[in-house]
């Protein structure tokens, strides 16, 4: 993250080293967390926890995306817009990476419009 978006994993709970969140430097909005879950949180099988990662979607891709088995509904986020990724999946890093830069850009500011 820091070579591409110029940004490193902030830790923001005291003592928890697992949950990591990536922000654009200046207007300070989130565009990735990176968190351990609790698998029976996330209606998953099996003990123990899993690691996710949310990011921003289009709406209509977090629709299509849950419907495969790495993806969820965002955990701890809005459901409609933010997708969680089950990091220990199948998932190919390219779509990740793919999928990280959207949310980057959909959490950009917005460009300012111009005054007629």
């Amino acid at each position: 993250m820091k070579k591409e978006y110029s940004v490193l994993p902030e830790y923001l709970f005291e003592g928890d080293f697992d949950t990591a969140v990536f922000r654009h430097n200046d207007t300070k909005k989130w565009f990735g967390i990176i968190m351990k879950v609790k698998r029976s949180t996330l209606g998953i099988e099996g003990d123990g926890t899993a690691d996710v990662m949310n990011v921003k979607c289009d709406p209509l891709l977090v629709d299509i995306l849950v419907q495969r088995e790495s993806f969820l509904r965002a955990y701890h986020m809005n459901k409609r817009l933010w997708v969680s990724i089950l990091i220990d999946s199948d998932i190919e890093d390219g779509e990740i990476f793919g999928l990280i830069e959207q949310s980057f850009q959909l959490t950009d500011k917005k460009p300012k419009k111009k005054k007629q």
